[in-house]
């Protein structure tokens, strides 16, 4: 399948100051196997550094702040222990001579009481609780009914995006990645079915677009912009059913067009359903959208090889995250580029757990590679 080594997926591509060995990205993924502490440690290191021959690996979601936590045995970015615990991953992603960059989350109203501190209500844009149930130290349990941030509260959330960009600096990450999609906080900021507040962060689009825009700026400030990339899913409902924006091409473009005054390192779409499918809802061209943005561009949802050499070829992505096929293939750019068949991960197999599952995955072996051009 010679059409997998004339494709430049393959070849070191630049997204802002990130030098990557080809275009292949590993998408964020929660693994749900850190301690209650949030703390990486070795295994977590062997995984990562399993991996780093993808172009740019994106950590798994890492909290930004104990109120930024939804789900039980996550990973954060906010004390020194969780500092070092990451210093051991970049050191082993590093040493394998790959790149990884940090994605800094907080989940806003898509939290349960016993996650937070003292056991209070999560935060969000307004008090509208979202559907479905979290991962708790309990089990699975109904999220929690949210409280609406008080206007004068919301320079703190900032603030706890700049002290974890700062953490992930001292960590030793190749950059970072401002979580702005999936119906966390800053997507609930943005969309007008979970922002109802009248204040300077709700109502028109350019309101609900500011908290986005001013945490990007504030870890643009940490990091350079050429090496802060952001992640967006404009139509995706999960987590929580979350509605659409009742104008996503609107809401959305205009967000783009605002971050291109960053020069940031790059896009990171998710195309579709986050996890389900690449449908769109009608009137919704999600290449319209995201070709508003300057910079390079990272594809996500639903990829396979024949559809990331498509879309690469037609010049619609600069480069494409894999999810769910890294789980069980920590050589996956060797498969793809050699086209050796992918390992499939049983479900039960993505959280929770130790290292069965998670770092026992063989690599492939190639009798007859396929030379490359």
């Amino acid at each position: 399948m010679t059409e997998h080594h004339t494709s430049d997926l393959f070849a070191p591509v630049k997204l802002g100051a990130l030098a990557l060995a080809n275009r292949i990205v590993m998408a964020p993924l929660t693994r749900s196997r850190m301690g209650d502490d949030g703390v990486p440690h070795a295994l977590h290191a062997q995984y990562y550094a399993q991996r780093a021959s993808a172009g740019l690996i994106i950590s798994e979601a890492t909290n930004i702040s104990p109120q930024g936590r939804g789900y039980a045995l996550t990973p954060g970015i906010w004390t020194d222990a969780q500092v070092a615990g990451w210093k051991l991953v970049t050191d082993a992603v590093h040493a394998a001579g790959g790149k990884i960059v940090c994605q800094l989350w907080h989940v806003g109203r898509f939290s349960h009481a016993s996650l937070q501190p003292d056991g209070a209500a999560p935060v969000a844009p307004s008090a509208i609780q979202a559907e479905g149930s979290t991962y708790t130290e309990s089990g699975m349990q109904p999220v929690s009914m949210p409280r609406a941030l008080e206007t004068q509260e919301i320079a703190g959330i900032v603030a706890q995006y700049v002290h974890a960009a700062e953490s992930a600096l001292r960590a030793g990450f190749d950059g970072v990645e401002v979580h702005s999609a999936n119906s966390y906080l800053l997507d609930q900021f943005l969309r007008d079915s979970t922002n109802r507040r009248t204040d300077a962060y709700g109502g028109c689009i350019e309101n609900r677009a500011r908290l986005t825009l001013e945490v990007t700026e504030a870890v643009v400030n940490v990091w350079g912009a050429t090496r802060v990339g952001i992640r967006l899913s404009p139509v995706t409902p999960d987590a929580g059913n979350t509605p659409v924006d009742s104008n996503v091409l609107a809401t959305y473009g205009y967000l783009i067009e605002q971050l291109n005054r960053y020069g940031l390192a790059y896009l990171h779409f998710v195309e579709g359903a986050t996890a389900t499918s690449r449908d769109v809802p009608d009137g919704v061209d999600l290449d319209a959208l995201r070709a508003r943005f300057d910079g390079p561009y990272i594809g996500n949802n639903h990829y396979d090889l024949p559809l990331a050499l498509a879309r690469r070829a037609a010049g619609k992505v600069d480069a494409v995250a894999f999810g769910r096929p890294f789980i069980a293939n920590p050589d996956l750019v060797a498969r793809l580029r050699h086209g050796a068949a992918l390992a499939i991960a049983p479900r039960e197999a993505y959280y929770g757990g130790g290292a069965a599952g998670y770092t026992d995955w063989p690599t492939a072996t190639f009798l007859n590679p396929i030379p490359s051009n």
